[in-house]
Formats: C-alpha cells, sequence, structure tokens
C-alpha cells in the first residue's frame, strides 16, 4: 500500500508560536490606539496596511541578511534595544506633554494626517512595534534552527494576524466611546513609555554584561 508522505508540522508550529509571543500584536494594540489617536477610520486602516507592509519588509530584510548587516554596520541586537527604546521614549514623552499643543501654521489637516501617517508607518510602528527587537532575535534563531520556509510561513500568518488586529480593533475601541478612548489612549502611550524604558535598560545591562 503506498503511503503518503507526511508534512513535520513541529517546526511549523514552533516558529509561529516563538514569532507571535515576540510580537505580542494584544499587547501592542492599545500603543497602536495611542500613537493614531485623532486620525479618521480610513486614515488609520490606510496607515494599518502601510505599517504590516514596512514590518515585512524589514522581517524579510533581517531573514536574507540579518547577521550581515549586523556584522557589517559593527552593531547588536542590545545596541538596536537601545535606539528603539530611546526613539520610543521620545514618542511617548511628546504624545504625553505636547499633544495638545497648537500645530504649525501652512499644511492642511489632510497634509498633517498623509505626512504622520507615513512617518508612523515606518517608525515606530512597522518597528520597533511590529517587527522589533524580540522579532528581529526570533526570526533570526529561527533562521539558523528549522531554516527559511518554516520561518516565513510563521512570519507571513503573525503579519496577517497582526493587520487583522490593527484593522478592526481600533473600531471595537471605538465603541466604549471618544472620552474613555482617549484615556485609554494616554494609558497606553504611559505604558509605552515604560516599554521604552525596559528596552534600553535590557540593552545597556546586556552590553555590559557582554564587555
Amino acid at each position: 500500500m503506498l503511503e503518503l508522505p507526511t508534512l513535520n508540522t513541529t517546526p511549523y508550529v514552533e516558529s509561529f508560536l516563538s514569532i507571535f509571543v515576540a510580537m505580542n500584536v494584544l499587547g501592542v494594540l492599545p500603543l497602536f490606539m495611542g500613537l493614531t489617536e485623532g486620525m479618521t477610520l480610513p486614515t488609520r486602516r490606510a496607515l494599518v496596511k502601510r505599517a504590516t507592509a514596512t514590518g515585512f519588509g524589514i522581517a524579510i530584510v533581517i531573514l536574507l541578511a540579518g547577521q550581515f548587516i549586523f556584522q557589517t554596520l559593527g552593531i547588536t541586537v542590545d545596541d538596536l534595544r537601545i535606539g528603539g527604546g530611546l526613539i520610543l521614549l521620545v514618542l511617548s514623552i511628546t504624545d504625553l506633554l505636547f499633544s495638545n499643543l497648537t500645530r504649525q501654521p501652512g499644511k492642511s489637516d489632510a497634509a498633517d494626517a498623509d505626512s504622520a501617517g507615513a512617518d508612523l508607518a515606518v517608525v515606530p510602528l512597522g518597528t520597533p512595534l511590529i517587527v522589533g527587537p524580540a522579532a528581529i532575535t526570533a526570526i533570526l534563531v529561527l533562521q539558523n534552527s528549522v531554516g527559511y520556509a518554516p520561518t516565513v510561513v510563521a512570519l507571513v500568518a503573525n503579519l496577517g494576524i497582526t493587520y487583522v488586529v490593527f484593522y478592526f480593533g481600533p473600531a471595537l475601541i471605538a465603541l466604549i466611546g471618544n472620552g474613555a478612548a482617549r484615556a485609554f489612549a494616554k494609558v497606553a502611550t504611559l505604558f509605552l513609555a515604560a516599554i521604552a524604558i525596559a528596552l534600553i535598560r535590557t540593552g545597556i545591562v546586556n552590553t555590559i554584561q557582554a564587555m
């Protein structure tokens, strides 16, 4: 009797779970809400597409040439943690303290929203929130341990989940009301600052220990 070949799904499951935990999409959703506060739903959803595409592009580059890039530039994942943490810290402080200040004249609201969306889609949404130091580390480790195919499949699956959560999550959260949503966004921004400090601290500690 002819036996059909069986597919070993263990590397795919392990890769999916590793990247899912590293990306932490449910934990990033409130931060996404805080960063996109005040945007219209179409603008926010367009931002989701760009941010997800940016995250995918960064992840593929890391998967194919991550080790080479790090060695060429002389940097480590901990350097990335410190740099990403500083960016998140600046953004969170700016949002908490200066978000209500009057904008500079000379730009329309539509132009401001489009420019802000283009910037946010790359930093900090594409990286370091969607594909940050934890995800980059997971991708590099998985590429060496299970190979390219399981890593790419797991990466695409997790980015698909991220897209769905970001696309529909804000609409669901908005049901709680405008005032409550604003308060929720501010609390999320405060946690974003805490995450930034944790990234910086971990990067510095690991760098010192590696000396």
